[in-house]
């Protein structure tokens, strides 16, 4: 969770205002998740007292000066943008208000009396326009208009007209014919009935609103769906070498690095040897432009309590496998904490998603746009395979590339897959970059 200090801006007599901080670039608008503290209650500098939640991260925001709570001026579930109000501090101690009061703390002055509202004068009712049964008569048709209406059995007064004196023009009628038709209404027979009252089962029924992070999640997911032409390609890839390596030189390599030698590492750099081969597949669409990226920002997915994040490891070219790992580990141990700041979680070039830590077998996973390539690891499993004639059992995992077909070509894609898998099944090649 991000902690952001206010100082005490805009003073209103003695009072410092709280207000919602910048929230970060492309976010304008959070949500007040919690109070942490209420009216009336004492504060000292520096202290957390709301909790906003945005489309990416859930910030803190803190005192900006000790003293007393004085008034909420944005409630729990308000949305609200950066600078706005959030409430607002008074020099004090926060001491209670005494038992025959029930005053709140912050009241400093009696209520004033309010004076009686004289009584409210009843305006007449308004005099009708004067009506005129007859219907205005529609200017006539053209001859030329009239022979259209007639041949295509319309209805001249469904017909927008647009000439002058509120005529119909050919035009006006062409627009109508090529006019996309509305598709005909379900018969009623063939619509279900809502039920009227209360839900029939909802004292076994959870309701609860989503947070905007799953909002989020949802829009962008969708967004990929409408606007990407999105296509999956599968391999699978042989885990024996990488495995063996693992075993024979992980103890050592954690001894020396304090970080274990994962299998994120090696399919972090053997993408970038991918993406290198394939600069489509590390690109996106700007308008009508294409945009290759010659830097590798990977984006790792992680599952935290609030919802799948994707924090990005910059520059992940020119981190060895010790930094990879490192990187990564810090990234989902902070997104897991809510921790991550806004810049990383934006930029990303390519992302990785690893299903197989949940036991997927196979999946095809969504895009996270503007991205145009997406790779879904999943779980290794002994399989059957014939290697040198003979049937034998070896570990493997299933691989699916998820791409965007306007700016991927299926060449470009498969060659991608079977670079990654080259290089997974020979690390070596990692060493050598080939």
């Amino acid at each position: 969770m991000t902690q952001t200090s206010v100082p005490p801006a805009g003073p209103r007599g003695m009072s410092a205002e709280i207000r919602v901080p910048t929230l970060g670039e492309s976010v304008s608008e959070a949500t007040v998740a919690k109070w942490l503290k209420k009216a009336g209650d004492a504060v000292k500098a520096d202290e957390p007292l709301v909790e906003l939640e945005t489309d990416k991260v859930t910030l803190e925001v803190n005192a900006g000066a000790a003293g007393v709570l004085e008034e909420i001026a944005a409630q729990q579930g308000s949305k609200v943008n950066a600078g706005a109000l959030l409430g607002s501090i008074r020099p004090g101690n926060g001491v209670a208000a005494s038992p025959a009061s029930s005053a709140p703390v912050f009241s400093a002055m009696p209520p004033r009396p309010v004076p009686a509202a004289p009584p409210a004068l009843t305006p007449p009712p308004p005099v009708p326009p004067p009506q005129d049964n007859a219907p205005a008569a529609a200017p006539p048709l053209s001859p030329g208009v009239r022979k259209m209406v007639g041949d295509n059995n319309l209805d001249p007064a469904s017909i927008p007209a647009t000439g002058k004196g509120g005529r119909i023009t050919s035009g006006d009628i062409a627009d109508y014919l090529n006019a996309p038709k509305a598709a005909p209404a379900p018969e009623p027979a063939q619509i279900p009935a809502a039920p009227d009252g209360p839900r029939p089962r909802a004292g076994l029924e959870q309701r609860v609103r989503m947070t905007r992070l799953r909002q989020r999640i949802a829009g962008r997911l969708k967004e990929a769906q409408n606007t990407a032409a999105m296509l999956t390609t599968f391999n699978e890839v042989d885990m024996s070498h990488l495995m063996n390596l693992r075993k024979i030189h992980g103890e050592k390599f954690e001894k020396r690095h304090g970080v274990k030698l994962g299998y994120m590492s090696f399919f972090v750099k053997a993408v970038i040897q991918a993406l290198k081969s394939c600069p489509a597949v590390n690109g996106e669409i700007d308008g009508e432009d294409l945009v290759y990226k010659n830097y590798y920002d990977i984006g790792v997915a992680v599952g935290t309590p609030q919802g799948l994040v994707v924090p990005v490891l910059r520059d992940a070219d020119r981190l060895a496998f010790a930094g990879i790992e490192r990187g990564i580990g810090d990234l989902a141990l902070r997104a897991r904490e809510g921790r991550l700041t806004l810049p990383e979680l934006t930029g990303g070039t390519f992302t990785i998603t690893n299903g197989g830590i949940y036991g997927s077998l196979m999946s095809t996973p969504i895009l996270n746009p503007p991205q145009s390539g997406i790779l879904g690891m999943h779980k290794v499993q002994e399989r059957p395979m014939v290697a040198g004639g003979q049937v034998v059992a070896r570990p493997m995992m299933y691989l699916a590339l998820s791409y965007d077909h306007r700016i991927i070509d299926g060449r470009e894609a498969v060659s991608f897959l079977v670079k990654v898998k080259e290089v997974i099944e020979d690390p070596q090649r990692l060493m050598l970059e080939i």
